[in-house]
């Protein structure tokens, strides 16, 4: 398995610049179209994008091994919180692999019996639970630095967050501006938490949307899903800007 697991590692880039160019001719389908451009050019660029996501499945087989080996890494984590949301995360991208991989047969013609919405229905359920389960974690983390961060500034001896004689409606204006201020200030500090918040909030609406519980339009899930590739291309290239664990 653990063969298996590097050799599937290598192809995450180039899954990646796969993914971003899908997304790229979604968004750009939906541009002509609203444009009026011809049939024949959008149909054109339909056919790559779906070529486009066939290749992504191919680069994918296999994913379901890493992704348990992730969980099972996971378990070892001490903080119990982000052991519970890495190690959920991680089995929700299993499972999602695994019904992946289950429409890539299909649609490749190895088994044409597959039922390819009931499929793609449960691939995108289970990529949602994973998205909803990493905002979750994104959002402890973020929680505890604030916390951290304003508990470093009130041993110094802040004194803005309650002002004398200040109004309920002045008292609650102050605290919103001020933690607003300390988000800003924990963001710009965490630059891999940044990146992996926008990353997941991208992507979350494009399982909102198949799934038909938030519809959007074509043009903004090629929008979110070619900037959340970018992001994830960035992680690649620059691999402290990946959170960890």
């Amino acid at each position: 398995m653990e063969t298996w697991v590097r050799f599937s590692a290598q192809s995450q880039a180039k899954e990646r610049l796969f993914r971003a160019a899908q997304y790229a001719c979604l968004l750009a389908a939906d541009t002509l179209r609203r444009n009026g451009a011809s049939g024949g050019l959008l149909e054109s660029v339909r056919q790559l994008e779906a070529h486009l996501g066939l290749g992504r499945k191919l680069l994918r087989l296999g994913s379901s091994a890493e992704a348990l080996e992730a969980a099972k890494r996971a378990m070892h984590l001490s903080d119990g919180v982000l052991r519970f949301c890495v190690a959920l995360g991680h089995l929700n991208r299993a499972m999602f692999f695994a019904c992946d991989n289950v429409l890539w047969a299909g649609r490749s013609g190895l088994v044409p019996a597959v039922d390819q919405e009931k499929w793609s229905h449960r691939a995108f359920r289970y990529y949602l639970f994973a998205l909803v389960v990493n905002l979750s974690r994104d959002a402890y983390e973020l929680r505890a630095l604030m916390e951290r961060e304003a508990g470093g500034r009130r041993a110094k001896g802040a004194e803005n967050g309650r002002r004398p004689g200040a109004e309920g409606f002045q008292q609650l204006g102050l605290r919103l501006q001020l933690q607003l201020r300390l988000l800003l200030r924990v963001l710009r500090g965490n630059p891999p938490l940044l990146l992996d918040l926008l990353r997941n909030a991208c992507d979350l609406f494009i399982p909102l949307d198949k799934l038909g519980l938030c519809r959007t339009s074509p043009g903004f899930v090629g929008l979110c899903g070619l900037a959340s590739s970018v992001l994830s291309i960035l992680t690649i290239l620059h691999p402290w800007l990946k959170l960890k664990p």
